[in-house]
């Protein structure tokens, strides 16, 4: 297990700040790498940086929409043959779209869990990540915290992880990371 020191940015330009300066105390590019988290919620859109699936609480929404659109529709179906003499054929279907529509919805939300919610501190923020390797980097990881604080930061992490072919092998943008530094550490610490 290698340690590892990832630095969160904001802005792409504060990114390649920190790339710069890393790379001007002699880290060479087979100890830094450079990824982007996408934001909470839009899961599994990029190769590296994957996210779950779906969101927490949410893993019986479709079942729960299933059920509701073939009730509802059976519903509405049967409100629109009641209301042929009014509106006609047309209101057969209006009603078995309508009520199918409703019935997904609210069976959906009926099957949502109320399972609690992650909170700002346990949700990696949509960044672009650099992270380096601090045993092969010839550099102190407190040097490397310094570099990316001065850089703008807002999240700076340490990590034991898997570093192989200039990359952090088994990073997880799920996990809470163990903040050592960054803007964010010095507000939450400040209180």
């Amino acid at each position: 297990m290698a340690t590892i020191i990832a630095g969160g940015f904001d802005v792409y330009s504060k990114t390649q700040a920190a790339v710069q300066r890393l790379r001007e105390v002699g880290i060479t590019q087979d100890n830094l790498c450079e990824f982007r988290i996408n934001p909470a919620g839009e899961h599994d859109q990029t190769p590296i940086g994957g996210d779950r699936d779906e969101s927490p609480g949410a893993k019986d929404a479709d079942k729960g929409a299933g059920k509701g659109a073939a009730i509802g529709a059976a519903i509405g179906t049967a409100a629109g043959i009641a209301a042929t003499p009014l509106l006609g054929p047309a209101g057969i279907v209006a009603g078995a779209g309508v009520g199918g529509y409703t019935g997904s919805l609210v069976g959906s939300l009926n099957e949502v869990s109320d399972e609690a919610q992650p909170g700002h501190g346990d949700v990696r923020p949509a960044e672009a990540m650099v992270a380096v390797n601090a045993d092969g980097a010839g550099v102190s990881a407190d040097e490397i915290v310094r570099i990316f604080e001065e850089c703008g930061a807002q999240q700076v992490e340490r990590a034991e992880g898997i570093w192989a072919d200039g990359e952090w092998q088994d990073f997880d943008p799920v996990s809470r990371p163990q903040l050592v530094g960054g803007t964010d550490f010095r507000e939450h610490h400040a209180r």
